[in-house]
């Protein structure tokens, strides 16, 4: 079943319907999640002037400019403009209401201003905005769930197709070009630690990450060097199988034996400086394993069929076959288990959230709403009830969206 196919199918199923429209409400309300909830006036006009501080907020968080410090100093719920749209909800996700501390009702008291200012949802211990926590925890939940299982998804496709299509003894590599891969990988991992811990205080992510970026094409243009120049020697030069099939075998094997909510806890504790890139880092190198090993059984299947055998008649190089004819017949399966991969990774970022361990303490999630709970303590319902209500609305389509793409698959089959 080709694309437009499984689409049309997807909206035809009444299991699948509901969960892709929800998951297209989850995804909008991730990405326009700043425009949402959050303190700053989508626009305004002021002496002469519009500003559109929102957006001014985005580009220096990447540093790529600075945010007006009058307005931040001052405040913004009681400036006047001569013109201003708002927000839906007019709190972000870090604002304190101090007027409304200790976890207040959606439906008791509240000090407000103005019916505007009502906390819809209520409030948490220490007066944020359980509404704007809850539409900013989107967010992370979906760029964690959707990133993680990306890079899980290459890592996987890229490791099954190699080890499956070739197999023990179909792919070889000169021994100059494995010693001098293997340093530059160590080189390159030892760069990324350096860089890391010596990274210059108030330094914007997006410039520490462009250098990161340019430090490892660096070293792998210098790996690719060192290959070219040590290959001239007859020793080194010579060529070995690499046995892809059995390592990435046994790998898969020493994963899937880890139990893997502890594995990330072990990774997380050696960190000093959280980040969400190291969750979405973390939760793809750790998810592979079953795209890997799906991948791998369609391969073995699809290498022996008739094109693939008529391709390699006619001379063609084994990689254009691999991907331009045998990968995309072997990703069928891949889609179902991306599925399952994004329940598994919500519900991992919400169980670190919830322990209050992977993510920096002043990042709103899902489970740092739930962690608010006093121990025993049901009274402030609401911090139970709205974020555990997400969680399982989000991961119950994701699920829902798998076994339909499952059905797809044995319907597209039959």
């Amino acid at each position: 079943m080709d694309v437009k196919g499984l689409w049309h199918f997807l909206h035809r199923d009444a299991s699948g319907r509901w969960a892709i429209w929800y998951l297209y409400l989850f995804a909008a309300i991730g990405l326009f999640s700043d425009f949402l909830a959050n303190e700053r006036p989508l626009v305004f006009r002021e002496e002469g002037a519009w500003h559109f501080p929102i957006f001014r907020q985005m580009l220096a968080q990447v540093g790529l400019g600075q945010e007006e410090g009058k307005y931040v100093q001052e405040g913004w719920a009681g400036h006047s403009f001569e013109w201003v749209i708002r927000p839906l909800i007019p709190y972000s996700a870090e604002t304190i209401d101090r007027r409304n501390l200790g976890a207040k009702s959606p439906f008791g008291p509240q000090r407000v201003a103005h019916i505007r200012y009502w906390h819809w949802l209520g409030t948490d211990q220490s007066g944020h905005d359980v509404a704007a926590g809850l539409i900013h925890g989107a967010r992370v939940a979906l760029f964690i769930g959707l990133i993680g299982m990306l890079t899980a998804t290459i890592v996987g496709v890229l490791l099954g197709a190699i080890a499956g299509y070739w197999g023990d003894s179909g792919l070889e590599m000169s021994i100059a070009r494995m010693v001098a891969y293997g340093a530059t990988a160590l080189g390159a991992s030892y760069f990324i630690w350096a860089h890391q811990y010596g990274r210059v205080e108030g330094e914007a992510d997006g410039w520490h990450h462009v250098q990161t970026g340019l430090g490892l094409v660096l070293f792998f243009v210098l790996g690719k060097g060192i290959a070219w120049g040590m290959e001239k020697s007859a020793m080194l030069g010579r060529r070995v199988p690499l046995r892809v099939d059995f390592w990435v075998s046994r790998l898969t094997e020493v994963l899937n034996s880890l139990p893997t909510l502890l594995f990330i806890l072990a990774i997380l504790a050696t960190l000093e400086h959280p980040s969400i890139y190291y969750i979405m880092l973390v939760i793809g190198l750790l998810r592979w394993t079953g795209i890997a090993r799906l991948v791998r059984a369609e391969m073995l299947r699809v290498r022996t069929l008739q094109y693939v055998e008529a391709a390699r008649v006619l001379g063609l190089p084994d990689s254009r076959i691999l991907w331009r004819h045998a990968l995309p017949n072997s990703l069928g399966p891949v889609w179902v288990a991306l599925a399952f991969g994004m329940a598994g990774a919500v519900l991992v970022e919400a169980s670190l959230s919830f322990l209050g361990i992977g993510l920096p303490v002043e990042t709103v999630t899902w489970g740092s709403l739930m962690r608010q709970l006093p121990g025993g303590n049901l009274r402030p319902w609401w911090l139970a009830v709205f974020p555990g209500l997400l969680i399982f609305l989000t991961v119950l389509a994701f699920n829902r969206l798998g076994e339909s793409l499952s059905r797809a698959a044995r319907t597209g089959t039959e």
